[in-house]
């Protein structure tokens, strides 16, 4: 069960005007007047992760279309098991439960459209320009890292978690990071934001799942395209196993791998960490 909102001095700083709570019932009743997919969004104070919390829902078969949005969340995960956190109500820390009919090996993709979808939303916000790291980091202009999308795989469902920094301030974030408002200049309102994403999200997820999970038919992989930095660059990639793989980013496969060019020969990656180590021409 979240805790209860606190009322204490250190927590009364972050109730200003750049940092406003999100209002659930005004979310909830904003999303699903036309939605076919999402059925309530609950907020929470704060929790541990937003992920964790519906993978243990999703055992206890709770139904797609779950949202779950914390305030603060106190243990956060990135991938490689990544430590990630946030100050109260600086960023968007959401979790949506799905259960995707399509094949097992297509939901490779529902980060990547998860990507876009929130690519998507950002670029909504007046001024701010972003693109996709392969396979689920949203970066700002310059690359610095704007938000993380991860996606886990458990009793039959996959839960989606993204992290987005809006409002987070320069000292408050690790180095080579940024938030909506370091990169256009003022105050963001978190609530359109996430409304767009789930919005665009539902979208691109009921046509993605009414094609079985096909990329190509249901225009994923063009949009994924689109709006990726990775495809055309010379990277290094980190293998979960601590490996170094280095060689330019080709394609994005049928499956969501990435198609590294190598001197030894073409690699496909289902995960990885990606440096952009030169971008393309």
């Amino acid at each position: 069960m979240p805790a209860e909102p606190s009322s204490s001095p250190s927590d009364a700083r972050w109730s200003d005007l750049e940092r406003p709570a999100l209002d659930a019932a005004a979310l909830t009743a904003a999303l699903i007047r036309d939605s076919e997919l999402w059925r309530s969004v609950e907020v929470v104070e704060r929790i541990g992760s937003t992920n964790a919390a519906l993978v243990a829902r999703a055992a206890e078969e709770a139904p797609e279309g779950t949202v779950l949005v914390a305030e603060h969340q106190e243990a956060g995960r990135g991938r490689l098991d990544r430590v990630w956190t946030s100050p109260p109500r600086a960023g968007l820390t959401v979790s949506v439960l799905l259960r995707p009919d399509v094949p097992a090996a297509r939901r490779g993709w529902l980060p990547l459209l998860a990507g876009v979808a929130l690519a998507e939303a950002v670029a909504a916000v007046p001024g701010c320009r972003t693109a996709l790291k392969w396979p689920n980091d949203l970066l700002a202009a310059d690359g610095s890292k704007l938000a993380g999308i991860l996606a886990e795989a458990t009793s039959g469902a996959v839960v989606v978690g993204v992290g987005l920094n809006v409002s987070t301030r320069p000292g408050e974030l690790p180095p080579g990071a940024s938030s909506l408002a370091m990169e256009v200049g003022r105050t963001v309102d978190r609530a359109p934001v996430l409304l767009e994403f789930l919005r665009a999200l539902e979208r691109r997820y009921l046509g993605w799942t009414a094609r079985l999970g096909d990329p190509v038919q249901s225009g994923l992989a063009h949009d994924y395209l689109a709006w990726c930095a990775t495809v055309g660059t010379e990277v290094a990639v980190m293998l979960p196993d601590g490996g170094l793989l280095e060689g330019v980013a080709e394609a994005v496969d049928w499956d969501g791998r990435l198609v590294v060019r190598t001197d030894g020969g073409t690699v496909e990656l289902a995960s990885g960490d990606v440096r952009h180590v030169r971008p393309r021409a």
